[in-house]
């Protein structure tokens, strides 16, 4: 996250949230968790970036047979990592985001506010009419133009003054385009930044290069969908907030955001998984799929917020409820794992084979 275009997180929500017996509510879709003073996030400028770079050219891509919404089956997205071995500094890594703070599934049913819980995804129909986006950070954004409609879904609705996230999910192209602090002008957006991923391609984005997320990730490739759960599985590994990461990036991020340089934090980037140890068969079936599949596919370090924050889309079939049994795993379930034994090339995002 990027402190100096966020809101403070609303104090009291979590209390909030302990309380209620009904639907639960997440602050970070309608609020900025973790943007605090304590947490900025500092570098070459406000938000961690460096020089201009030049614009990447277009990236390769493999035709499939149809677009299932994942990257390539050889994505680092879409790698077991069960089997990895443990980083290191797993142990002060996990003790830096908070051993004993809870997992929080940032996504849901309903609304509060008015908002949707969760990042949402505008899925465009084929054809949809492109439209300018200018952008505050331009020298590390794809310049488009992007097929975003008016009505696109805003991260927090449209009124919200946090991350203000949309993404448009175009099936037909197997595209996705995505906006970091994003509003309407005219017949088109102004955004903080944004990013084009090809759902096609594993190349990554230029080194030192931002996305709509602070890692150069794509958000929409980590996000917890209902669709999938409805299919009995999540085969990816699951976006993830911390409150303070260090200085560079580990593979497959491409951005640091952070000037910090205690090797006992993580870098955005940083993989981690559910130890393996962890009983979930008693979780209710929404809540033991994510679980799995974070034992699996792990998750990645993908933004600065409040800590174990796993993200997700909104949907009107989610049971609040039974998402909210996440809630009873802590930092201490996790551990982080060294992924240097995946990498084909820095510039990819494939995966060695077994």
């Amino acid at each position: 996250m990027r402190a100096p275009l966020r809101t403070v997180a609303i104090v009291g929500f979590v209390a909030f949230l302990a309380g209620c017996g009904g639907r639960s509510a997440s602050p970070a879709a309608f609020s900025t968790p973790g943007a605090s003073p304590s947490t900025a996030v500092t570098g070459a400028d406000a938000l961690g970036r460096g020089p201009a770079r030049p614009t990447p050219t277009a990236t390769p891509s493999r035709a499939p047979a149809g677009c299932s919404g994942q990257l390539p089956a050889d994505n680092v997205w879409r790698a077991d990592v069960s089997k990895l071995p443990v980083h290191p500094r797993s142990a002060a890594m996990v003790a830096s985001i908070g051993a004993g703070a809870a997992v929080h599934p940032d996504f849901g049913s309903g609304t509060y506010e008015g908002a949707p819980i969760g990042i949402p995804v505008t899925t465009v129909p084929a054809g949809q009419k492109k439209v300018t986006v200018s952008f505050e950070y331009a020298s590390e954004s794809d310049k488009g133009p992007y097929p975003i409609p008016a009505n696109a879904k805003i991260e927090g609705g449209p009124q919200a003054d946090g991350d203000r996230h949309v993404i448009a999910f175009d099936r037909s192209a197997c595209k996705v385009y995505e906006l970091f602090s994003a509003f309407p002008q005219g017949g088109g957006w102004r955004a903080g930044s944004g990013a084009v991923f090809d759902l096609r391609s594993d190349k990554l984005r230029p080194a030192g290069w931002t996305s709509a997320d602070a890692s150069g990730l794509s958000i929409f490739a980590g996000l917890v969908r209902y669709e999938e759960v409805a299919a009995g599985r999540i085969d990816h590994a699951i976006r993830i907030t911390v409150p303070k990461t260090r200085s560079g990036y580990t593979w497959p991020a491409t951005h640091s955001a952070s000037s910090a340089t205690d090797a006992g934090l993580p870098q955005l980037g940083q993989r981690l998984r559910l130890k393996a140890s962890v009983n979930t068969s008693s979780m209710p079936k929404q809540a033991r799929i994510v679980a799995d599949a974070m034992k699996r596919y792990g998750v990645i370090v993908a933004d600065h917020g409040s800590a174990w924050f796993i993200s997700g889309a909104p949907d009107d079939h989610w049971d609040n409820d039974a998402l909210r049994a996440l809630k009873s795993l802590t930092g201490s379930d996790f551990e982080v794992v060294d992924t240097s034994g995946l990498v084909v090339s820095k510039t990819s995002g494939a995966v060695k084979r077994p």
